[in-house]
């Protein structure tokens, strides 16, 4: 599907109008966004008004599209792979969740295909701390699957597998604010997973986020915002209300969860406050050792609807969570920690990365060159 600079300027005649496009003409104008064809200022216009006026489920449906198109897939992912990611842009700096969660649903046996990317609103996002777990991106897809497959893990470095995104980069650095690329990137998972948690910096993307996926075949999907002390999170928090909706069954939903709910106490967002990511490794590696506290009971938490949208360990009744189910899975999900399935998992990770910056001991971090 082609646009030629003609029709690219009656598009963005129509978006400086305040109207929107249709998905196959969004497709289309993203499609040339991915082969680098639209210049930098028009990109800038584009992202300028579509972000004015509010991208539509048919405008991110058809982007998405464009940009799955483009991307670098993986081959032969397990049935019933999923992802755990946040849209992060949240501004709150926490520790790592979804890739915790990552480790620990991967000790239960949940093939995890873990898409990240390197920090860009925090100090340190999934890549950051997992290289300074040792972990680097692997470049090599049949690799990649076959740790999927044999080792419930894989963690898919964005750039790796999005090389076309290169093209918005500079506009989109130059910017400054969330774009709809912000969205993008974790709806177009390189293993292409039908099952997928997904945290939301704004509650009101959440509906669009979860029809879009809908639209384009999921199977189970979860999009997640929590309410904290400092502003909305893009995890399950302790710390306040996190509001849900979900594409679940063949049918929408609209949930709230509160810890109370899964028997673990309200923790202010400031409880799991990240760092660099050195610190955050080692925090991650203290609590999959079984350090107790907030961050442990926030992955726990997460950890706990993540089962359920595995559909392993479900904990909906008539389209409402069930305590005592949630609780379950909170239990299921310590259980993991606490006999060292969690750590095994990422203790495997780092095996597979012969260079590793660091090794684990069940207990603690232990620091070699590499990691400051």
């Amino acid at each position: 599907m082609t646009m030629q600079s003609g029709r690219l300027k009656q598009v963005m005649g129509r978006l400086a109008e305040g109207r929107r496009l249709t998905g196959e003409e969004t497709e289309a104008l993203f499609t040339l966004i991915m082969q680098g064809e639209v210049p930098g200022e028009q990109l800038a216009a584009i992202l300028m008004a579509l972000r004015l006026r509010g991208e539509t489920v048919d405008e991110l449906s058809g982007a998405v599209r464009a940009v799955r198109a483009c991307m670098t897939a993986l081959p032969d992912a397990p049935e019933g792979a999923m992802d755990v990611c946040g849209t992060g842009g949240d501004g709150l700096g926490t520790l790592n969740v979804s890739t915790a969660v990552a480790f620990v649903l991967a000790g239960l046996g949940v093939p995890v295909a873990k898409h990240g990317n390197r920090a860009l609103s925090s100090r340190a996002g999934a890549t950051d701390t997992l290289m300074a777990l040792g972990i680097a991106p692997c470049e090599d897809l049949y690799e990649q699957a076959r740790r999927l497959r044999e080792g419930r893990l894989a963690f898919l470095a964005a750039p790796l597998h999005h090389p076309a995104m290169r093209h918005a980069a500079p506009v989109r650095g130059a910017l400054g604010f969330r774009t709809i690329f912000n969205l993008i990137g974790p709806l177009c998972n390189p293993a292409e997973v039908r099952r997928q948690m997904i945290g939301i910096y704004d509650q009101r993307w959440l509906r669009p986020v979860i029809e879009t996926l809908a639209s384009l075949g999921a199977e189970c999907v979860w999009a997640v915002h929590g309410e904290t002390d400092l502003g909305g999170s893009d995890e399950i928090t302790l710390a306040g209300l996190s509001h849900i909706h979900a594409w679940d069954g063949g049918r929408f939903l609209d949930l709230v969860l509160t810890p109370d709910m899964a028997g673990l106490p309200h923790r202010p967002i400031a409880a799991i406050a990240g760092g660099d990511p050195a610190h955050n490794a080692s925090k991650l590696l203290d609590m999959l050792s079984g350090q107790e506290g907030a961050y442990r009971d926030t992955v726990l938490l997460n950890t706990a609807v993540a089962l359920h949208v595995s559909g392993r360990f479900p904990i909906l009744e008539n389209a409402s969570i069930v305590p005592t189910l949630l609780r379950r899975n909170v239990e299921v999900a310590a259980n993991a920690i606490d006999t060292g399935l969690a750590l095994s998992a990422l203790v495997q990770a780092q095996k597979q990365a012969p260079d590793s910056a660091v090794a684990v001991h069940p207990s603690h971090l232990i620091q070699t060159s590499g990691l400051k």
